[in-house]
C-alpha cells in the first residue's frame, strides 16, 4: 500500500522540510499555501515526486523540478485553500457588532454575494471548480480536525432553522449538548439558526452552571428570529460574556446555498461548504454516536429517512441511535416514528436503534449508552 501524503501546511514546516538532503526526491507531500520564493535556492536544489502544490508560491524554474505531481494555482481571496476550519472570527472577519450592514463587508458576506453573483448553479468552469477545491480543502480539515475524537463520540443535531431563541425546545437542545458536550461528546449540526445554533450554544456553555445558561438564554431571546437585526450581535455578546475558556468544542457545517441563514458564531469550528450534498452526506457519515431528530420539517425529515438506510445497510460498519426528542410531534403531528416502527416490524428497516422521548435526562442517557459492536467507533 503506498504511503499517504505527508501535509505541509505553514512556513516553519516548509523550512523543515527544505533542510533535508536533496540527493532523494521529495516524494508523497502534499504543500498547501506555503511560499517556496522566500527559500528559492533550497527549493530548486530539491526534485519532487508525486507532489501536491496548492495555492503555493513557485519559484521561477520550480515546475521543471516536478515528475507526476500536481500544481493547483491560487483561486482568488474567496477560495483560497483552507488549512483549518473556519471560525467566526474568520468567517466574520470584518463584520463590526452594532453595524449590522457590515455583514455584506465581512469575508462570509463577501462570499455569499460572489456566490450570488456567479450563480447557485454556476456554468464557468473556473468558478465550479474553484468552489469544489475549496469544499475539498474543507473537508480535508474538516477530517483531520475529527481525528481528534473517537468516531462514537461525535453526535449529531437536526431540526428546525425556523426554531425561536425563546421556544422551550430551543432551550431543551442546549440543555441536551451541554450536557453531552461535558461527557466528552462533540456535538455538530448545520451550523445555522434554530436548532442548529441550540445544539452549539449548548457546547460553548459547557461547564457553567445552569444559571449562566439561563442568563444567556435571555441575552439571545431579544432577537428571536435569524430575520430579526441583532439576532448575530446577540450571539457575539454571548461569546463576549462568557469566553471559551474550559476547552469545548463543537463543529457547525453550514452552507453558501442557505447564505440567507447566518451561521452561527457559537459553533467553534465551522466547516461552510458550497456544495449543499456534500454537506448533509457529511453531517450524517460522520456522526457515528448518534443523532438527535428535533421537531422540523422536510430537510429534517429527509435527514431522518437518509439516516435510517445508512443505519439499515450498516454503511460504515455498524448502526448509530436515531433518537427523537418531543413524542407529540414525532408520533402525532408528523408521525415519522410510528411510520419507522411500522417499517421495522415488516422487515423493511432492519438494525435501527431508536428512541423517542421528552425527557433531556433520558434523551442524554439514550446517547451515552450507546455501545457500537466490538472492534468498531
Amino acid at each position: 500500500m503506498r504511503p499517504n501524503y505527508t501535509e505541509i501546511k505553514s512556513q516553519e514546516q516548509l523550512m523543515q522540510v527544505m533542510s533535508q538532503p536533496s540527493e532523494k526526491p521529495l516524494r508523497r507531500i502534499a504543500f498547501h499555501g506555503v511560499n517556496f520564493r522566500e527559500m528559492p535556492e533550497q527549493a530548486l536544489g530539491h526534485q519532487y515526486r508525486e507532489c501536491i502544490f496548492l495555492a503555493c508560491q513557485l519559484p521561477h524554474g520550480f515546475k521543471s523540478r516536478l515528475t507526476d505531481s500536481l500544481v493547483f494555482p491560487d483561486m482568488g481571496e474567496l477560495f483560497r485553500f483552507q488549512t483549518e476550519l473556519y471560525t467566526a472570527d474568520t468567517l466574520y472577519e470584518g463584520y463590526e457588532v452594532g453595524q449590522p450592514e457590515t455583514i455584506e463587508k465581512c469575508f462570509d458576506g463577501r462570499v455569499y454575494k460572489h456566490y450570488l453573483e456567479r450563480g447557485k448553479q454556476s456554468t464557468d468552469i473556473k468558478e465550479t471548480l474553484a468552489r469544489t477545491l475549496h469544499d475539498h480543502s474543507i473537508s480535508n480539515a474538516l477530517h483531520h480536525f475529527l481525528d481528534n475524537y473517537r468516531e462514537t463520540d461525535i453526535v449529531g443535531v437536526m431540526g428546525g432553522h425556523g426554531m425561536k431563541r425563546t421556544d422551550e425546545h430551543y432551550k431543551r437542545i442546549a440543555n441536551i449538548s451541554k450536557a453531552l458536550t461535558e461527557r466528552g461528546k462533540l456535538m455538530i449540526s448545520g451550523g445555522g439558526p434554530g436548532a442548529m445554533e441550540a445544539t452549539h450554544l449548548g457546547a460553548w456553555m459547557a461547564g457553567r452552571s445552569d444559571n449562566e445558561l439561563s442568563e444567556a438564554f435571555s441575552m439571545l431571546a431579544d432577537a428571536p428570529c435569524f430575520s430579526d437585526t441583532s439576532w448575530l450581535d446577540s450571539a457575539m455578546h454571548v461569546r463576549e460574556r462568557f469566553p471559551q475558556t474550559c476547552g469545548y468544542e463543537s463543529v457547525g457545517i453550514p452552507t453558501w446555498l442557505y447564505g440567507h441563514e447566518p451561521s452561527t458564531p457559537l459553533a467553534t469550528r465551522i466547516a461552510k461548504y458550497f456544495d449543499n450534498s456534500i454537506r448533509e452526506d457529511g453531517i450524517l457519515t460522520i456522526a457515528k454516536g448518534g443523532i438527535i431528530f428535533s421537531p422540523g420539517s422536510a430537510g429534517t425529515l429527509q435527514e431522518i429517512f437518509q439516516d435510517a438506510v445508512q443505519n439499515h445497510y450498516l454503511s460504515f460498519g455498524f448502526a448509530s441511535p436515531m433518537v427523537f426528542m418531543d413524542k407529540e410531534y414525532w408520533q402525532s403531528e408528523v408521525p415519522v416514528y410510528p411510520l419507522i416502527l411500522d417499517l421495522v416490524s415488516k422487515g423493511r428497516y432492519k438494525n435501527l436503534i431508536l428512541a423517542i422521548s421528552d425527557d433531556c435526562d433520558e434523551i442524554v442517557e439514550e446517547i451515552m449508552r450507546f455501545t457500537p459492536p466490538c472492534g468498531k467507533g
